[in-house]
């Protein structure tokens, strides 16, 4: 990447779903969990282009080339009775890190969560990934290291529905 190089954001478009799997097929790679990815691009297609889209996506561009991508939803706070976004991945390819692309998609999905009113934004990161903890941190963002994520999913999910 050159130092001439222009960061730029847009927002995803329905003909980016390749793209956009492609990314998330990297980011699971850079968190050492290849094999999660189970979602195909036709549900990424519903789920961001189709009639009730549950989340967005911007993609940065450095000369052209897609360098990467931050996918977000709307959710909400009980405590401030007011909703804010999720940040699920932002992630960027090996090539472009530490030229301001992190930086350019966090404050973007910053500034559509303050145009919408909404009063935080949060996400999660890997305990072991130093280089992006240490990006947040610079940021000023605030560790909640008083919260544990809990997640129930496939079988247990289905055990749990089935006592309602």
């Amino acid at each position: 990447m050159t130092a001439s190089a222009r960061v730029e954001l847009r927002s995803a478009r329905e003909d980016d779903v390749e793209l956009i799997y492609s990314l998330i097929v990297a980011l699971a790679e850079y968190e050492r969990a290849p094999d999660a990815v189970v979602g195909t691009p036709e549900a990424l297609r519903a789920w961001l282009f189709g009639d009730a889209p549950a989340a967005e996506t911007v993609i940065a561009e450095v000369d052209g080339a897609a360098a990467g991508f931050a996918l977000f939803h709307q959710t909400f706070s009980t405590w401030e009775c007011q909703p804010g976004i999720w940040l699920e991945d932002l992630f960027v390819l090996p090539e472009y890190r530490r030229h301001g692309v992190g930086g350019k998609l966090l404050s973007h999905v910053a500034k559509v969560t303050l145009e919408r009113g909404h009063t935080r934004m949060a996400w999660a990161a890997l305990n072991w990934n130093e280089l992006a903890l240490d990006f947040y941190r610079k940021l000023g963002a605030d560790e909640l290291t008083e919260w544990k994520m809990l997640r129930l999913s496939g079988p247990t999910l289905a055990t749990v529905a089935a006592q309602a």
